[in-house]
């Protein structure tokens, strides 16, 4: 007997409901009146899915006010509409569900995972979302070598791709060569989306397989590509990329659809999809908000003004810091909003990555030098950095999950926090880097001054706490900078394997660090923490660089937990995993981080109070389409 999770219905056990019986947002009637739009039965599936509110039944209407920072702030974007993937957590985040799939089933063995999609189930230009959608994205798309030229380990098993097959045009089956016990686990984390972005009948005319005559025309009259690759990606990338959403014609699932995208221009503006698949408890099709406008801001302080003059809505990203929290509590009730709690489960805020791939063959030895990394650590006072950046908020940590967390190792959050700067120069001496030029700058294997650049971006901290960690290694003998940078420069840097170090955090906190161990291990390349050619390498062998043996070990004993059915085992296995990061040492952390906080306007409703959040856990998506904002 297979086992079957299903759920024809969402959230706390809603009833099902009717199409026919259903309501609509009255500018959707309006269009439906005049004939300009199906009626809602024909734009609804057959099993809607159901949105249990979280206060009550909403009122329809109105425009949600957020800011967005100009570059790589896509995220903004994507955790408030983004996330519909086949599955997804529910709101307790302890149990995956259906979600654009309305049922699924998964093989006594775990190697099989079939997925029922929804009849009716129509994209956002009305047309039919079936399993040739996902045979597209998997055939056309993820196994075209020209447009994927390495795959993410979520689609491999023991180093294999999976195979995707059409039962019906409503059925596919994912198949496994070996146990992918975590599979549904990952599938409903942000990273799943891909099955459910990729409109075949959009994008195939800029697939040369489907348009072998007409592809070098649509080329020519493209503005940013020379080939059909680039033209191919210019029309849709992955959801967490700048690209997918600088494309306003691409059809969606989402609940809104973008109609000003985010490209340099002062505002990104999504409008309502009227082909929605969700409805309330009552029938009542969603979201309830008309339009969702992101005013692009130059930088936090702005945004952080905007706020503090009322022209936000509802928004966490940007504006959870605890410096920002003392004078944005002055303002509540001048400007008529309310803060809300925010379960931060991130491992560690900020973390120190030096790249350990350095295309820098002295630079690489250096920073691969254990001793190297744990003098570095030695050296940073992590109690001043605490209270003068975070305002004594948080608890020392390196980067590890917390303990809290099923797969907390004690000894990895704990080594090396002592501040002791003689140690430091001790271990740093007996490492070999006991050598200094006239100004007192250590030298490296080569003779020259070690000196190397730290990047960081706005936002959490990570620019003041870069600069403190720079005077705080000069004391050492570190000549160490720091840069700012946006988020795409930077994320471009770290892909492209040219960088120093960097600041960011580690996800992986809770229940996440087993299927997001990016902060752990070289893990993904395509969203860089650690040795982005190590990271390469273990997506595919066939590139990248591999890694000395006893990381290769690490890798190997991960991809292990894949096959282990039971839950123990799994969480055993990963902790062997974790005690090996803590033999490695690969990053530097600084402290886990307390909950965070957000904003709402005391007439925005149905929200989570709190609100849990983590790395590839993109929320509020999907909760967002139950918010509401009251009409008076």
């Amino acid at each position: 007997m297979n086992w079957i999770r299903f759920c024809a219905v969402a959230l706390v056990g809603a009833a099902a409901v009717s199409a026919a019986s259903a309501g609509e947002a009255p500018e959707l009637a309006e269009m439906v009146a005049a004939g300009t739009l199906p009626p809602l039965e024909e734009r609804l599936p057959e099993s809607p899915y159901v949105y249990e509110p979280v206060e009550r039944i909403g009122d329809y209407g109105g425009e949600w006010r957020r800011a967005i920072l100009g570059g790589g702030d896509q995220h903004n974007i994507l955790r408030t509409i983004g996330y519909h993937n086949l599955v997804r957590w529910n709101r307790e985040w302890d149990e995956v569900i259906p979600h654009v799939a309305d049922s699924f089933e998964i093989s006594d063995d775990a190697t099989t995972f079939t997925f029922h999609l929804r009849p009716g189930h129509k994209w956002s230009d009305g047309e039919p979302f079936t399993a040739d959608d996902i045979l597209f994205w998997y055939e056309d798309v993820l196994m075209n070598p020209e447009l994927t030229p390495g795959i993410d380990p979520l689609w491999t098993v023991a180093g294999e791709p999976m195979k995707v097959v059409k039962v019906d045009d409503q059925t596919v089956r994912f198949e496994f060569s070996a146990p992918y016990a975590t599979f549904i686990d990952r599938l409903a984390y942000g990273f799943g989306a891909p099955p459910t972005i990729y409109p075949r009948h959009y994008l195939q005319q800029f697939h040369k397989d489907y348009n072998p005559d007409g592809i070098d025309a649509l080329i020519a009259e493209s503005a940013v590509a020379d080939d059909w690759v680039g033209l191919f990606n210019s029309k849709i990338a992955p959801t967490w990329t700048v690209g997918y959403w600088q494309n306003t014609e691409i059809p969606t699932l989402h609940p809104w659809k973008l109609t000003a995208p985010y490209s340099g221009t002062s505002r990104v503006v999504a409008e309502r999809n009227p082909w929605y698949f969700g409805v309330d408890p009552e029938g009542n099709q969603l979201p309830y908000i008309d339009r969702i406008v992101w005013n692009q801001v130059e930088d936090i302080e702005v945004l952080l003004l905007s706020a503090l003059n009322g022209e936000i809505d509802y928004q966490l990203r940007h504006l959870g810091n605890p410096n920002n929290k003392s004078v944005i509590s002055q303002n509540m009730e001048s400007r008529d909003y309310r803060l809300f709690d925010v379960m931060n489960s991130a491992a560690n805020q900020p973390t120190l990555y030096l790249n350990l791939t350095h295309m820098d063959p002295v630079k690489r030895e250096i920073f691969q030098n254990r001793d190297f990394r744990v003098a570095l650590s030695h050296a940073i006072d992590r109690e001043e950095l605490l209270d003068l950046v975070y305002l004594g908020q948080g608890h020392i940590s390196q980067a590890a999950p917390r303990p809290e967390s099923p797969f907390y190792v004690e000894r990895m959050a704990n080594q090396y926090l002592e501040f002791d700067p003689d140690l430091a120069n001790q271990i740093l001496d007996d490492a070999g880097f006991a050598e200094r030029d006239a100004d007192g700058w250590r030298l490296g294997p080569d003779g020259q001054p070690i000196s190397f650049v730290i990047l960081a971006s706005a936002g959490d901290g990570r620019i003041e706490t870069a600069e403190l960690v720079t005077d705080y290694w000069k004391d050492v003998g570190i000549n160490a900078q720091f840069r700012q940078v946006d988020r795409s420069l930077m994320t471009t840097s770290l892909i492209g394997n040219d960088y120093d170090a960097y600041v960011w955090d580690s996800p992986g906190g809770l229940s996440d660090a087993i299927s997001d161990p990016r902060g752990y291990f070289p893990f993904n390349k395509t969203v860089i923490f650690i040795a982005p050619l190590w990271a390469e390498w273990f997506m595919d062998p066939t590139t990248g660089e591999e890694p000395p043996a006893e990381i290769v070990r690490q890798m190997e004993l991960y991809r292990t937990i894949d096959t282990l059915a039971d839950p123990a085992e799994r969480i055993a296995r990963m902790k062997e995993v974790l005690e090996m990061s803590a033999d490695y040492f690969y990053s530097i952390g600084i402290r886990q981080p307390p909950p965070g906080f957000g904003i709402a306007k005391n007439n925005f409703r149905n929200i989570l109070d709190p609100l849990p959040m983590a790395g590839p856990l993109w929320r509020s998506a999907p909760e967002s389409v139950q918010y509401f904002i009251e009409q008076q």
